[in-house]
């Protein structure tokens, strides 16, 4: 009888985490792989429903996305954004022509009635993704940045606003209410499952939204199977996104120590830049097992080295917590 494949789930948004996620899904063997995906960012915009992390996952794992900004699809035009402009239509959030279809289908299959799970697979099944790619929730979640223009949905911020505004807070509409996605406790009680990776996305707006699912951190927490991080923090800076500035306006230090603080007692493992090795003893300090590697990820080799690495690092954490 054949062994079942080890199972993973990585919890991932935003750009660095589908880097990971591709890593993963390269590997000469990487399991079974789901993907629980950040929806905080979701909103409606010109009577479509976007998912940005989703799509920059699917299109990323489908060789499909835009290698020149890291979302969007590849081989984009824009020329229904370049005629709502002339129509004088909102424009501040790009959606390519290409783009447009998986958003179309989307929204016609929401207004039906069709929960985003079942979206999401539809659409990764149309695009030849082999992974289960789960929403954290089928409920709408919104992240509300605070700022001092007031309260701003996360891709006002994001987007249109650049990231300029100082960060005052951030909060998750609607989390209260949100359910887990269906099969996802199945899988973290499933014997097969081997590790939980948090990937390196920003764990304030990315990772928190997800945690914020009642339910859903004590789920992972119970779990059998070890729960690793890897840092998005590298030398005091994130490599894309707001993280490290958003930590400054937060007033707390801009290093690695304080994304495995923030995780806390959820981990079982962390993972640190080589850059960062100095810093591997105050996270043990934690209580949390820690190792340096390479996480830059600049290749599509770096990421398949990350994901092998991380891989290593569960099986690791797994055999001297059962010791």
């Amino acid at each position: 009888m054949t062994a079942p494949r080890r199972r993973i789930l990585a919890l991932t948004g935003g750009v660095g985490g589908a880097k990971l996620a591709l890593g993963l899904a390269r590997m000469p063997d990487p399991g079974a792989l789901t993907f629980l995906v950040n929806t905080g960012d979701d909103f409606e915009h010109l009577g479509l429903s976007i998912c940005p992390d989703i799509d920059t996952l699917l299109y990323t794992l489908a060789d499909e996305a835009n290698p020149e900004t890291g979302w969007g699809r590849r081989n984009e035009s824009w020329r229904c954004l370049e005629a709502l402009a002339e129509m004088g239509a909102d424009t501040w959030f790009k959606l390519g022509d290409r783009d447009l279809a998986t958003h179309l289908i989307r929204s016609a299959a929401l207004r039906a009635g069709t929960p985003l799970t079942a979206v999401t697979a539809q659409l990764a099944r149309a695009l030849n993704v082999e992974h289960t790619i789960l929403p954290m929730s089928d409920s709408r979640i919104a992240t509300i940045i605070d700022t001092p223009l007031g309260e701003l949905a996360f891709q006002h911020y994001f987007v249109r606003e650049r990231c300029e505004p100082k960060v005052l807070g951030v909060r998750f509409e609607g989390s209260a209410a949100a359910r887990m996605p269906e099969g996802l406790e199945a899988l973290l009680a499933d014997p097969a499952l081997a590790g939980i990776l948090i990937c390196p996305s920003n764990p304030f707006v990315s990772i928190d939204p997800i945690l914020a699912v009642p339910g859903l951190r004590a789920a992972l927490a119970a779990s059998n199977a070890p729960v690793v991080a890897v840092s998005p923090i590298i030398q005091g800076a994130a490599i894309k996104g707001p993280t490290a500035k958003m930590m400054a306006e937060m007033d707390v230090p801009r290093d690695a120590v304080t994304v495995a603080r923030h995780y806390g007692s959820l981990l079982d493992g962390y993972i640190v830049d080589t850059s960062d090795a100095h810093l591997v003893a105050e996270v043990e300090a934690l209580g949390i097992t820690a190792v340096a590697t390479p996480t830059l990820m600049l290749t599509l080799q770096d990421k398949i080295n990350l994901a092998q690495a991380a891989l290593d690092f569960l099986t690791s954490v797994s055999e001297s917590t059962a010791s």
